[in-house]
């Protein structure tokens, strides 16, 4: 099949990851993580994690769409996925 590739031979990492941006997006709009938890009522703690991009193996979607919602933003703002490291 063109384009799909197996992840059975592929070692963890070879694959890519996918980057949590939602520092840059806050940074760059000088909105801090105080005020993202007013706007969305999430706990201090959650936001903080996405922020340093820490301990985050899986995405809470309902979050993200908070975040999208009072940044009028778009998941690709948030979220970029990274090839494997050429050699």
């Amino acid at each position: 099949m063109d384009g799909e590739r197996s992840l059975v031979s592929y070692q963890i990492g070879e694959y890519g990851c996918v980057r949590v941006k939602l520092a840059e997006v806050l940074n760059r709009r000088g909105i801090t993580r105080n005020r993202l938890r007013t706007l969305t009522g999430v706990k201090y703690e959650v936001i903080d994690r996405y922020y340093r991009a820490n301990q985050v193996e899986r995405v809470d979607l309902d979050f993200m769409a908070k975040v999208c919602y009072v940044l009028n933003c778009k998941i690709e703002d948030l979220l970029e996925y990274e090839g494997p490291a050429q050699i």
